[in-house]
């Protein structure tokens, strides 16, 4: 029981601290070119969606002693407020972080898109559908969005004996999971890969579904909504625990706008309603 435990809640930093040189390239073009994948099939259903200028000259870039490399780009617009494309690592030196995430505009109360793959070096990934109501006292909604297939395949990843529960350390990080949350750590090899790409893809299908097929909001409920969005939005970048491990290598002044660029600060200075 105590080496699960001890799993189970071990940081960021402690597994880098037992494998710091293992060279991820391979496992980045693969999680990469799947989660590029999934960003386009999001930006193909919101084609008003545009590269935001705050991304400008992030296509890629490094940090100042050159340990990390990276790549941010950020759409919006047509029904999605922030549609990001980003990775940050050392391929050569077992971290990275990549992710594909989608905030929705207010025309709808369909759950944010939340999908994160990353390396250290083990396997690590973070899925969720970020609630948008009060699934605590909402019931429909609950069982709308995280009940039937949602609830099964949650059930059936979350049994599989490849994978190992992690656990954030940040206790906002831990607050914004929702009943879907998956955030897993298994071997880094290609039959894990091969789960996750499947469940991604499933992942992906059943959220697009909704935004099909959702309810539009009320337009005298859509101020509220944006104020609940936005704080969820920034709160949940500025309050995560990786931030320190990035101001190991860029300084606290260079992550701070770093924060503001990925939560879109501007963008959302821009669009606030009311």
């Amino acid at each position: 029981m105590s080496t699960k435990i001890d799993t189970d809640t071990k940081t960021i930093d402690q597994f880098l601290a037992e494998n710091p040189d293992v060279d991820v390239s391979k496992a980045w073009e693969r999680s990469w070119g799947i989660l590029t994948d999934i960003k386009d099939k999001i930006a193909t259903r919101f084609p008003g969606a545009e590269l935001h200028p705050s991304c400008a000259g992030r296509e890629y870039y490094t940090s100042p002693n050159g340990e990390f490399e990276g790549s941010y780009k950020s759409w919006s617009g047509g029904g999605v407020e922030w549609l990001v494309s980003s990775w940050l690592g050392n391929r050569k030196a077992s971290i990275l972080d990549m992710n594909a995430t989608a905030f929705l505009g207010q025309e709808t109360d369909v759950p944010h898109f939340i999908m994160v793959f990353g390396t250290i070096p083990k396997l690590f990934f973070y899925f969720d559908y970020t609630p948008r109501r009060d699934i605590r006292v909402d019931k429909d909604y609950l069982e709308r969005y995280y009940g039937g297939d949602a609830n099964a395949d949650f059930l059936e990843l979350r049994g599989n004996p490849n994978f190992q529960w992690s656990v954030s350390h940040g206790t906002y990080m831990r607050a914004l999971l929702s009943p879907s949350a998956l955030s897993l750590s298994a071997d880094l090899n290609d039959e894990n890969l091969d789960t996750l790409e499947d469940f991604a893809y499933r992942f992906l299908n059943r959220w697009l579904g909704w935004v099909d097929n959702a309810t539009p909001v009320p337009e005298s409920e859509r101020s509220a909504l944006q104020q609940y969005d936005h704080t969820v939005r920034r709160l949940g970048y500025e309050l995560d625990p990786m931030n320190k491990l990035a101001e190991q290598v860029f300084g606290a002044d260079k992550v701070d706008e770093m924060i503001q660029l990925r939560m879109g600060a501007t963008q959302m200075a821009a669009a606030k309603k009311g």
